[in-house]
């Protein structure tokens, strides 16, 4: 359901914020090692993050990525928008388009009502879960990854 490059941004994301007490930054090469992820991969959506004021990016041998905003005020919502935009919110799940309740152009797609509920409620959940959540979630469980 969610594209690569969200579910990488949104585990950086939780890791930084799980660690943030430990040190001002993390470089990419120590993100992507921890979360076992493609470095390169990793740091063009770590830069586009820290372009939409999300992160802080310092270059140099001392540089690396840490949290410009608090994490209890950055949701999962605020990521996949950066990354992906709206369409997993917004789109019909067949069709290339809004999906709405009043067509004037075409018939609604034969899902229709069904996603429906189902996308109002992943939007709720994204707009209500923080990364701050995930963080503590990590923290107090050894079962659970980010």
């Amino acid at each position: 359901m969610l594209s690569n490059s969200s579910k990488y941004g949104i585990r950086a994301m939780a890791y930084l914020a799980r660690h943030q007490d430990e040190k001002p930054s993390f470089g990419i090469k120590e993100i992507s090692q921890e979360l076992d992820l493609p470095t390169p991969y990793l740091a063009k959506i770590m830069q586009l993050l820290a372009r939409h004021r999300i992160l802080n990016s310092v270059k140099g041998p001392n540089g690396g990525f840490s949290l410009m905003k608090k994490p209890e005020s950055i949701t999962l919502y605020d990521i996949v928008r950066i990354i992906d935009g709206e369409d997993l919110f917004k789109n019909c799940i067949i069709h290339d388009t809004t999906c709405s309740s009043v067509r004037k152009t075409r018939k609604m797609c034969t899902i229709h009502n069904d996603y429906e509920a189902i996308r109002k409620q992943l939007l709720t959940l994204f707009k209500n879960r923080t990364i701050a959540d995930l963080a503590k979630s990590a923290k107090e469980s050894e079962n659970i990854l980010i």
